[in-house]
C-alpha cells in the first residue's frame, strides 16, 4: 500500500519543515512547496492525499491555490495562517478549506487535525463509490455513464456524437486529437475526406451549446494545423 502523501507548502521554510518532521513521524511521505505557484505544480504532478498551506505566500496565495485546487481536486485542504481574525477563518473555510489553524500551533494538534481530515475523506470516498465518474471543470460537469452534460447545474442537451466528442477530449485533458482520430474514435469508421467537415461541424454546434460564442476555447481549445484539446 502507498504511504499517504501530504503537501506543505508554506514559505517560511522552519514551519515547514516542523509540520513536516511531525508527519513523517506519523509514516506521511511529504512533499514540500514554498510559493503558491509550486503547490499547484506539486498537485498537479503528484499523487497529493491532503495539502497543508499558509496563506501568505508568494506567487499565489493560498487562498487562489484552493481555488484553482478545486477547479479539480477533492483533496482535503488545511489552511495553518497567522491570519487571526473571523473573517479570515470564514473566508477561507468558504473558498473551500476544511480547516483551519492560526499560527503558532500545536503540532500535535496538527497531525491530530490532519488524521481526523483523512479519516473523514476516506469515509466519503467509500461512500462515493457506488457514485458515477463526473468529469469537472470550471462549471461544466460530464457524468460519461449517465450521458448527462451540465454548465453550473443547468443540463445541455446534446446530440450523441457531440456528447462523444466532448466525453473523448474531456476524458483527456490536454492532450490534442487530430481530426482524424476523432473521426475514427466517435464514428468508428476508417478516415475519408468528407470526415474532416463532419467533425468541424459537430465541433462548431457542440461549442455553441456549451456557451463558447463569446468565451472561445474555454473547454475545446483548437490547436491550428493539428486539431482540438480540452482545456481540463
Amino acid at each position: 500500500m502507498n504511504p499517504v502523501t501530504i503537501l506543505i507548502a508554506d514559505d517560511e521554510k522552519e514551519i515547514a519543515d516542523l509540520i513536516s518532521l511531525h508527519l513523517q513521524k506519523e509514516g506521511y511521505k511529504i512533499v514540500l512547496a514554498h510559493d503558491g505557484k509550486e503547490a499547484v505544480r506539486a498537485i498537479e504532478t503528484q499523487a497529493v492525499d491532503l495539502a497543508v498551506l499558509d496563506i501568505m505566500m508568494p506567487e499565489l496565495d493560498g487562498f487562489e491555490v484552493v481555488r484553482q485546487i478545486r477547479e479539480r481536486h477533492r483533496l482535503p485542504v488545511l489552511f495553518v495562517s497567522a491570519k487571526t481574525s473571523d473573517f479570515d477563518k470564514i473566508s477561507g473555510l468558504v473558498i473551500g478549506a476544511d480547516d483551519y489553524m492560526t499560527k503558532p500551533f500545536n503540532p500535535m494538534e496538527l497531525v491530530a487535525r490532519v488524521q481526523a481530515l483523512l479519516r473523514r475523506t476516506t469515509r466519503l470516498n467509500s461512500a462515493r463509490a457506488d457514485e458515477p465518474i463526473t468529469i469537472e471543470s470550471g462549471g461544466l460537469a460530464i457524468v460519461p455513464d449517465q450521458r448527462r452534460v451540465s454548465i453550473y447545474g443547468v443540463p445541455v442537451e446534446l446530440t450523441p456524437k457531440e456528447f462523444d466528442i466532448l466525453c473523448l477530449l474531456a476524458s483527456h485533458p490536454r492532450k490534442v486529437f487530430g481530426v482524424e482520430q476523432i473521426f475514427q474514435q466517435v464514428w468508428g469508421e476508417a478516415y475519408y475526406e468528407v470526415g474532416n467537415n463532419t467533425v468541424m461541424v459537430h465541433i462548431r454546434t457542440l461549442r455553441k451549446k456549451l456557451g463558447e460564442d463569446n468565451n472561445k476555447d474555454k473547454w475545446i481549445k483548437t490547436i491550428w494545423g493539428v486539431g482540438y484539446t480540452f482545456n481540463g
